[in-house]
């Protein structure tokens, strides 16, 4: 029985601490751990002990493919909005691009027997998402969630499924092909390790992360009980925006959007409302990702405000300006031009895009005409 934490580099032990299971207050607390060995949790101890080799050695086997990645609670690449979520997950099993859990992102989520008319809905706004720079989050269910998903890869937009099974498994199983195209390109999400079959009990968690991922959570048609109702909870809880499309008072997929506008979410009828009434919040994360330049122009600081996100330089930013041309450029060719992360690109064009100093148009970044430099 271990007594003691062993470094948190270690992925065979973060993989343990994830499997363990039980409350995630002693596991946190065990990734957070810093400085020399400490004794640990008696009961945590216990299940760390119990458990098998042969679920450590599944996920390390999957882990060794292309496009597989681990990001733990200490891992600097560590979703920052998602941290701010009380009862965020201590890790993310991820297929597809992990930078995309950084960037702007609202979640369109609804009913699973979707009328036509709403996935047409959720089409819509999905598209305008996409073109206006945002990532499209969803859960990968049938009817809005599939939909909002194969309009945003339909029009080379970026998309993040979060699952309620492990990394490697659809549901519902028909979305096998869907769930394939969203790790080529984008992400697929999960708390859960690759082999874990559909259970009810995982679903609320995961609209916890769609949630929590998302700067708002866009309903487009839910019955009065519906998990798209708990997603909108969860995201007003965490302090992000909640939207609601509203539909015909005989149409029984109304009425969990009636009772969440009743209940306090904006109304919406367009893309844009929804886009404008997350500018407030995207504007505050823009101030706060703002770098705090020392008297030599270096960040005084590495980031400790609520998003505990690394702050970038007046040099960084100097540099994303000189790459950027007033034709529109795609973010690969930034990261190219610029040798940053696509993470810390999205952040500073967040910032110089509410400045008005950047345009975005179907997720392509250019200068404004009108616009000064960053530092000008």
């Amino acid at each position: 029985m271990p007594s003691a934490a062993p470094p948190v580099a270690d992925l065979p032990f973060l993989l343990r601490v994830l499997l363990a299971g039980g409350p995630a207050g002693p596991r946190r607390a065990l990734l957070e751990r810093r400085g020399p060995p400490a004794p640990i949790d008696p009961a945590l101890a216990v299940r760390l002990e119990a458990v098998p080799r042969a679920g450590i050695e599944r996920c390390l086997a999957w882990l060794e493919r292309p496009r597989h990645h681990l990001v733990g609670w200490g891992d600097p690449h560590y979703p920052p909005l998602l941290r701010q979520q009380a009862h965020a997950p201590l890790g993310l099993f991820v297929a597809g691009d992990p930078d995309l859990l950084w960037r702007p992102a609202l979640a369109v989520v609804g009913s699973r027997a979707a009328s036509a008319g709403g996935r047409d809905n959720a089409r819509h706004f999905a598209r305008s998402f996409c073109r206006a720079g945002l990532v499209v989050a969803s859960g990968l269910a049938a009817g809005i969630d599939a939909a909002a998903h194969e309009a945003a890869l339909a029009c080379g937009g970026s998309t993040v499924a979060v699952l309620g099974t492990g990394p490697d498994r659809a549901y519902p199983a028909a979305h096998a092909g869907l769930l394939r195209q969203v790790a080529e390109s984008g992400a697929a999400v999960s708390e859960h390790p690759p082999g874990t079959p559909p259970r009810a009990v995982h679903f609320p968690g995961r609209n916890r992360i769609i949630a929590g991922l998302a700067l708002g959570t866009v309903v487009v048609e839910a019955a009065a009980r519906s998990g798209a109702l708990i997603t909108a909870r969860l995201a007003a809880e965490a302090g992000r925006e909640v939207f609601a499309l509203p539909g015909s008072i005989h149409h029984p997929q109304a009425r969990g959007c009636h009772r969440l506008i009743r209940d306090g979410a904006q109304l919406v009828e367009t893309p844009e409302e929804v886009l404008a009434g997350i500018a407030p919040l995207a504007g505050r994360l823009a101030r706060e990702l703002a770098p705090a330049a020392g008297a030599d122009g270096a960040p005084s600081q590495t980031g400790t405000g609520p998003f505990c996100l690394p702050l970038m330089s007046a040099r960084d930013h100097h540099t994303l300006w000189r790459a950027l041309g007033h034709d529109p450029i795609p973010m690969d060719v930034l990261v190219e031009r610029t040798g940053l992360t696509a993470a810390a690109l999205s952040s500073m064009l967040l910032g110089m895009e509410l400045d008005g100093r950047v345009a975005v148009e179907h997720g392509r970044y250019a200068r404004r005409s009108t616009g000064g430099g960053p530092f000008a």
